[in-house]
Parts: C-alpha cells; structure tokens; sequence
C-alpha cells in the first residue's frame, strides 16, 4: 500500500468511528421516547380518557374529518400520559404545541407514544397533515390543572 491508500483507510475508518458513535449516542443516552405502531382493534374507535393511577393515564384519541376525540382532554399536573393514536377516515397529523409530538393518525393503525406534563396549562393539539376542506378547524386541546382544584 502507498502512502495515500494508508490515509484513504485511516480517514474512512475515522469517519466510520464517528457516524458510529453518532448513532449509538442517539440510541441510548439521549432517552427519547418514540412513537410505537400497536396492532388495531374495536377498542380504539371511540375516544376516552382512562386514568390508571394518579400519575398514569391513557388517551385514546380517534381523529377524524375535521376533529379529534375526545377534543378536550383535562388530567391533572403531574400526570404521565400514554396517548394510542388512530384515524377513522382518511390521514391525520398530530402535534402537540410545547411537547415535541408529532404523530400521524392513520387509518387502520395505532401509534403510541408516552408524554409527562409537569407544567399547568393548556397544551393545543392540531392537525399537521392536509385532510380536507375543514382542516384549518381541526384543533383539539390538553389541559393540565393542579391537582387540588381537579373535581
């Protein structure tokens, strides 16, 4: 080998080394939480709120031609929520402003992702995937109360 065979080499290793590392950073220390595609059955149709603990809920939302359900979720501060995501008709986005979701509704399929809200306040859902004529109107909210005041 000459000399600039030798430093071809070394270079591609050192970049191999990094893209490596890169990926294995990525992967494993960076704790990021991402979305699960779960088989679909009946118990995904409708929308609800099920509330396994006091610190533990799951949402089931079913977004739809120009909304989603349940449209107003109320949990308390504090609450982990494990949302399972569908569609009934045609492709639908899901972002949850301040939390970095961004979800796609699609029919047939459920996501699941798992979000903390540790913060008081109102958190707007919106559809971030062209679905029709009433798009702009598809919104949705979450509202994160104290725990004192939540009935």
């Amino acid at each position: 080998m000459n000399k600039y065979e030798i430093k071809v080499v070394l270079l591609s290793g050192l970049l191999l080394s990094s893209f490596l590392f890169a990926l294995l950073y990525n992967a494993f220390s960076r704790k990021i939480d991402t979305p699960a595609c779960i088989p679909y059955n009946a118990a995904f149709e409708k929308g609800h709120v099920r509330q396994l603990d006091d610190s533990t809920c799951e949402v089931y939302v079913s977004a739809h031609m120009w909304g989603f359900d349940p449209a107003e979720i109320v949990i308390p501060v504090g609450t982990t929520v494990e949302f399972y995501l569908t569609s009934t008709d045609v492709v639908h986005g899901f972002n949850i402003d301040g939390k970095g979701v961004n979800l796609m509704a699609v029919p047939g399929g459920v996501n699941r992702i798992t979000v903390p809200f540790n913060s008081i306040g109102t958190y707007r859902i919106v559809c971030h995937e062209f679905c029709g004529i009433g798009h702009q109107n598809m919104m949705g909210k979450i509202i994160v109360k104290d725990k004192i005041y939540q009935q």
